[in-house]
């Protein structure tokens, strides 16, 4: 890869110290990542990871009937993999782009031999899926025991945090699937959020107008997942503004 290829957007990538980039450099393979691309199939082998430039993933778990709801999201803090880190060769979820961008596809035995032969590699990998782990965990709990508009609000932070502008691109019918709510709800919730000034939402875009507005309205539902990542990678996940 060229000197360019090395200034990594990635925040895992740039958290690698030299030998650790070197073993997975000669395998990184650029690849744009367009919706509604599939990056994992649930209980099938993974057979490549992908590590987020940009852009957005999502991960979902289905219910039977076809139902889906997410448990997570990717984006340039992270990569898709997380059962390849621990061991395994398959993943119970399905992982697919939400929001368009790029990255690099490495296959996933070539992940698995790094990781045996590095442990700074290991560990590191290690840390960002117990991250990872922090942010399904803080999920649940905003499901659980959370107003609608508070996980919206949650939602649209974390989004916020993973891309550039302040500009989201998403219809409100990908929204009820990301939130495992109908429609109508989300429509709903949006204009709490829009009348309070928080946002601007039409039928395909949201625009952030106050960040920390958002915060206040999440009522504690966002932070500690972003704090633990910041304490396990060493990196600041949260944008400022």
């Amino acid at each position: 890869m060229d000197d360019q290829q090395l200034k990594f957007r990635n925040e895992l990538l740039r958290a690698m110290g030299p030998q650790e980039q070197e073993l997975l450099l000669p395998h990184l393979e650029r690849v744009d990542l367009e919706v509604p691309l599939i990056l994992e199939m649930e209980n099938s082998p993974v057979s490549d990871v992908y590590i987020l430039e940009s852009g957005l993933a999502s991960i979902v778990a289905r219910f039977p009937g076809g139902r889906d709801i997410e448990v997570g999201i990717v984006g340039r803090e992270g990569m898709t993999g997380a059962a390849v880190i621990l061991g395994g060769n398959q993943s119970a979820n399905r992982t697919f782009m939400q929001v368009s961008g790029h990255g690099f596809k490495l296959p996933a035995v070539v992940l698995s031999t790094a990781m045996e032969e590095s442990r700074p590699l290991r560990s590191l990998l290690l840390a960002y899926v117990q991250a990872l782990l922090a942010q399904t965990t803080s999920t649940v709990l905003a499901n659980g025991h959370a107003k609608l508009e508070e996980r919206l609000a949650r939602w649209l932070l974390m989004v916020h945090d993973r891309t550039d502008g302040a500009t989201i691109w998403l219809t409100h019918e990908f929204l009820a699937v990301m939130l495992g709510v109908r429609r109508a709800g989300v429509t709903v919730a949006l204009h709490l959020l829009e009348g309070k000034g928080l946002i601007r939402s039409t039928r395909r875009q949201i625009v952030i107008l106050n960040r920390r507005g958002l915060i206040e309205e999440a009522h504690g539902s966002y932070g500690a997942a972003e704090e633990e990542y910041r304490r396990l990678i060493g990196k600041d996940l949260a944008r400022s503004a």
